[in-house]
């Protein structure tokens, strides 16, 4: 697996579809933005099975995983198979282009029904990254900043000034209202320790953050 830095990266905007035929075969890519290796095999099984009676579900992704260390950066794990087409006509190809665009946490499948005319190696694989291409041309690409978690816990009294400011700012969190008030908040990394502060200034240090 290739080691990635922490810092921004690019990755896919949304869902993003290709269609197309060649010599009666007809291609469909299909692209998604992922957060893990979980939700990109889950789309892959999603795909193979609903498309079963597709002659080839070929899948490829890219996706970070943390590396274990707290300062070790991300590893990047590429998979790609060839689902049944000529050795390295297919998968290799499709992930490929993910490659050369440096596209990370987005899986591809592309699902073939053959039309009865054999594209041998060269068009196969020419066919497969003009899908994986036009999926993740019509999903747009979007810069990915790194974010960061943390638990705000407050008494009641101060859940409404905490609330105030999270809804303020560029982050998502979950409320659980329980014997005290436990905001689950998911911000940019470079504001993680800003917003910090701001919850400790505006609730007088009565926060605690973990």
């Amino acid at each position: 697996m290739e080691r990635v830095s922490e810092d921004a990266y690019e990755t896919l905007a949304g869902p993003g579809e290709s269609r197309f035929e060649i010599r009666g075969s007809e291609f469909v890519g299909r692209a998604r933005p992922v957060e893990d290796v979980a939700a990109a095999e889950a789309f892959v099984d999603e795909i193979q099975e609903r498309y079963a009676d597709a002659t080839h579900n070929v899948p490829c992704y890219r996706v970070r995983v943390d590396s274990g260390g707290p300062h070790s950066g991300h590893l990047l794990r590429g998979y790609q198979s060839d689902d049944g087409e000529p050795s390295g006509s297919s998968g290799k190809p499709a992930l490929n282009v993910l490659q050369q665009r440096e596209i990370e946490n987005a899986v591809v499948v592309v699902t073939r029904y053959f039309g009865g005319t054999e594209l041998g190696v060269g068009g196969l694989a020419r066919a497969y990254s003009r899908a994986v291409k036009e999926a993740v041309d019509d999903a747009g690409v979007t810069t990915r900043e790194p974010r960061t978690s943390f638990d705000a816990i407050v008494d009641y009294d101060d859940s409404g000034t905490v609330r105030g400011i999270l809804e303020s700012v560029e982050c998502d969190f979950e409320a659980a209202y329980e014997e005290r008030v436990s905001f689950a908040v998911t911000c940019p990394r470079d504001d993680a320790d800003a917003l910090k502060e701001r919850l400790r200034s505006a609730t007088s240090g009565r926060v605690e953050i973990s």
